[in-house]
């Protein structure tokens, strides 16, 4: 045993990261509708059933791929709020750092990734607990709100909940093509107009 892991537990922890690396790969190809198991566990050297084993199903992997990108996101907020307490800039960064999350994904598996995000398929999440961007989010607009920067009556988290929302939305169904940057520079606005 090193680090309290058994070294059956730490081959079962590489053959999962090998498969989740395989599975994202196909997916930025070829859409998680469209993506192939067999090439995944191709990739990953591993028999067709581990795959299964590890992950019941492919929107179980984007499960796993969303709940770590939003724990980095959440890390990298809250990181930035630590420095910077009014809301126009930490709602900005909130918005580059979704947008961010796009590049990385690339814009077919980033759909693919909201539209379970919001899917009333989805499936269970293993890991419960509340979103962690939305509360930071929330946070920062109750700290607006303690600060009298905004409207008294605004209630945090169903704001915070609005502005990702629509945040999202205007990604999911715009791209550079449609002047996305100039119309989430408008949502940002006019979500700030909305608070106070």
């Amino acid at each position: 045993m090193a680090d309290g892991i058994t070294a059956r537990e730490a081959k079962r922890l590489q053959t999962r990261e090998r498969l989740l690396g395989a599975a994202i790969a196909e997916f930025k190809r070829s859409g998680m509708a469209d993506a192939d198991v067999a090439a995944i566990v191709a990739a990953a050297g591993v028999a067709h059933g581990t795959f299964f084993f590890h992950f019941p199903t492919k929107e179980h992997v984007l499960l796993e791929l969303e709940r770590r990108e939003e724990d980095r996101i959440a890390k990298r907020f809250a990181t930035f709020a630590k420095t910077h307490d009014d809301l126009a800039s930490t709602l900005r960064e909130a918005a580059d750092l979704v947008m961010g999350l796009e590049r990385r994904l690339g814009a077919v598996l980033f759909k693919d990734f909201l539209a379970l995000h919001f899917s009333p398929t989805r499936p269970p999440a293993e890991h419960g607990g509340d979103h962690p961007v939305i509360v930071l989010v929330a946070a920062q607009i109750e700290n607006a709100r303690q600060r009298g920067e905004i409207a008294e009556d605004v209630q945090p988290m169903n704001s915070a909940i609005y502005f990702l929302l629509g945040l999202y939305a205007l990604l999911i169904t715009t791209d550079k093509s449609t002047g996305r940057s100039e119309l989430v520079d408008d949502y940002l606005i006019r979500t700030l107009r909305s608070l106070r």
